[in-house]
C-alpha cells in the first residue's frame, strides 16, 4: 500500500515562489498523486497567494499555538492544484506582507516567529481535520522545526505514533539561524533539543539542523550535492551532522515539469519547434535577439544566463572572463534578479560591450521561456548547485549547456565527446576554465551536423517527475513502520 503524504513547504506554484523550491514542492505533491499516494501540501497563506485570484475556501476550521507568551490563531484555508488538496495557515499578522521572507534590503525582523508558527499550525491543521499521514515532508530550514515538533512536543501524541518525517535539503547554505538568548523559548521545544546534538549551532539556534537531526530520513536534491554537503568545504559547517545521519541520507535528482517546459507545447515562445522539426529554434533566436537589442549572425553562438545575481552562481569568475568572453565571436544575454553589487557590475560591462552584451534585471516569466527556446548556449558557471533546473530546461529545448561540474549541473549535463554527451562540463572554479570550456563548445557550434547532432541527444534526455516521485516513495515505504527516532 503506497503511504499518505503531506507536502510542507513554504512556497509551492502556483500559489507563492522566490526560487527553485516552489517548483520542486508544487511538482512533487502532484508527481506523488498521480503516482497513487494520497498526497497533500500546506503553505502559508501569503498576500501573494491571497492576491492570485485562485478559488479558495475556508474550511471553518481553526487552529492555535502558543508563541511568545501569548496564543496565535490561524484559519485553515483550502483549495486543490491538478488533483492534490492545497491547505493554507492564514495569519495575517504574519504572512499578509509583500514579500515572503524580507524586503530586497533585508530578512523580516520575525521570521522565527512566522515559521515556528506555520509548523505548529500544520500539525495542529492534521490534528484538527483527523489525519495522520504516514509522512510529513517537510523543505528547507523554514519547515525545520517541523520534525522537531513532532518528536518533542507530540511525541507521546497518539495521533503521531505512525507518523514519520523526512527533511529534504534544498540549499544547505541557507540555515534558518537565530540568537538563541530568549529565542529558543519561541519555539516551545523543551530546553533539552538546544544542544550541540540538537539545534545549537556555533551558540545560535539552527532551524535547518533541526531538521536534519529530528527527521527519519533526509533528503537532498542530487546524488552528487548529497556527497558535497558532507565534506568540510560544502556542507556550511553541517558536514559533520550529516555525516553522522549519512545512512538516512539520499539524494534524488529534482524532476522538471515537461507540461510547462517542452518546445513542442510551449505557448510562451514565438514559435514551436521539436528534436525533428528545429526550423522553429531559429525563428525564437531571431525574437531573442530583437527582445534583448543584439544582433548576431548565424554562425555567431548566442550563449544566455537565467540566474539569481548572487555569489552562488559564478558571477565572480563569469566578470573576470568578461574582457576575454566579449573578444570571442559571441552574443552574451543574461536575466535575473538579486545583488545590487552584481547587478550593477554588470549593467557597466554591458554599456562597455553595447553590441555583444544585454542584461535584463527582471523576474518574467515569458522571457526565461524565450531565453530557453532562442538561445544556442546556456551557460551555469555555478561555485555550487544543489540541484539546478535551467539546465535541465536547456537540454529540452536543444540549448546546449556549458555548467560547472558541481551538485546536479554532474549529474545532469554529460561532458560533450565527439558523438558522445549532452553538453560541456569543466571542474576548476576559475575564469580561465570558464573561459576554455566556452571556446570549445563555440567550435564544436561551427560544425552545424556535429551541433545538431549534439542537440538531438540533448532533447532526448528525460527528467521527468515521475522517476523523482518512484525514488521518493521508495524512501517513504523504507521509513514507514520502522523504529521511532527519539
Amino acid at each position: 500500500m503506497l503511504p499518505s503524504v503531506i507536502i510542507v513547504s513554504s512556497e509551492a506554484v502556483p500559489f507563492s515562489k522566490t526560487g527553485g523550491l516552489a517548483d520542486v514542492s508544487g511538482a512533487l505533491a502532484v508527481a506523488l498523486k498521480r503516482a497513487g499516494c494520497k498526497a497533500a501540501l500546506f503553505l502559508p497563506f501569503y498576500r501573494e497567494t491571497a492576491l492570485g485570484g485562485f478559488e479558495i475556501e475556508n474550511t471553518g476550521l481553526t487552529v492555535k499555538a502558543p508563541l511568545a507568551g501569548r496564543v496565535i490563531t490561524a484559519e485553515v484555508l483550502r483549495t486543490s492544484h491538478e488533483g492534490v488538496p492545497v491547505y493554507f495557515i492564514r495569519c495575517d499578522e504574519f504572512f499578509d506582507r509583500t514579500y515572503l521572507y524580507g524586503t530586497p534590503e533585508r530578512d523580516y525582523f520575525d521570521n522565527l516567529e512566522r515559521f515556528t508558527f506555520f509548523s505548529r499550525g500544520v500539525i495542529e491543521a492534521l490534528k484538527a481535520r483527523g489525519f495522520a499521514p504516514d509522512i510529513i515532508h517537510c523543505n528547507d530550514w523554514q519547515t525545520g522545526l517541523v520534525p522537531a515538533c513532532i518528536k518533542d512536543i507530540y511525541g507521546l501524541d497518539p495521533h503521531f505514533t505512525n507518523t514519520k518525517t523526512v527533511f529534504t535539503i534544498h540549499n544547505i547554505a541557507y540555515q534558518g539561524i537565530f540568537p538563541q538568548n530568549g529565542f529558543f523559548a519561541l519555539t516551545g521545544l523543551s530546553e533539552r533539543l538546544y544542544a550541540s546534538d540538537g539545534m545549537e549551532f556555533w551558540g545560535k539556534l539552527s532551524l535547518l539542523k533541526a531538521g536534519l537531526v529530528y527527521s527519519d530520513a533526509i533528503t537532498t536534491v542530487s546524488r552528487t550535492y548529497s556527497e558535497e554537503i558532507q565534506t568540510i568545504e560544502s556542507g556550511c559547517g553541517l558536514d559533520g551532522v550529516l555525516r553522522e545521519r549519512k545512512a538516512v541520507l539520499h539524494g534524488v535528482l529534482n524532476g522538471v515539469d515537461y507540461d510547462e517546459w517542452n518546445p513542442e507545447t510551449d505557448k510562451l515562445i514565438p514559435t514551436n519547434f521539436s528534436v525533428r522539426f528545429m526550423s522553429g529554434k531559429a525563428e525564437c533566436r531571431k525574437a531573442l535577439l530583437k527582445e534583448f537589442g543584439l544582433k548576431a549572425k548565424v554562425s555567431t553562438p548566442v550563449i544566455a544566463m537565467i540566474t539569481r545575481l548572487a555569489e552562488q552562481k559564478g558571477f565572480d569568475i563569469l566578470l573576470d572572463a568578461m574582457s576575454k568572453l566579449m573578444d570571442a565571436d559571441v552574443a552574451l544575454l543574461i536575466l535575473g534578479s538579486g545583488e545590487a553589487r552584481y547587478r550593477l557590475l554588470l549593467e557597466e560591462a554591458a554599456l562597455r560591450y553595447p553590441k555583444k552584451l544585454s542584461v535584463k534585471i527582471a523576474f518574467d516569466k515569458r522571457l526565461a521561456h524565450l531565453v530557453e527556446a532562442g538561445a544556442d548556449i546556456f551557460l551555469m558557471p555555478s561555485r555550487y548547485e544543489p540541484c539546478g533546473l535551467n539546465q535541465i530546461y536547456s537540454l529540452k529545448y536543444g540549448t546546449i549547456p556549458i555548467v560547472r561540474a558541481t551538485g546536479g549541473l554532474e549529474d545532469t549535463v554529460k561532458d560533450y565527446s565527439i558523438g558522445k554527451g549532452t553538453g560541456f562540463k569543466f571542474k576548476d572554479y576559475s575564469a580561465n576554465a570558464l573561459i576554455d570550456k566556452v571556446s570549445e563548445a563555440c567550435s564544436v557550434f561551427k560544425d552545424k551536423k556535429e551541433w545538431g547532432a549534439l542537440q538531438k541527444r540533448a532533447m532526448s534526455e528525460e527528467f521527468s517527475w515521475e522517476r523523482a516521485a518512484g525514488e521518493y516513495i521508495g524512501i517513504y515505504q523504507t521509513i514507514v513502520g520502522s523504529t521511532p527516532k527519539t
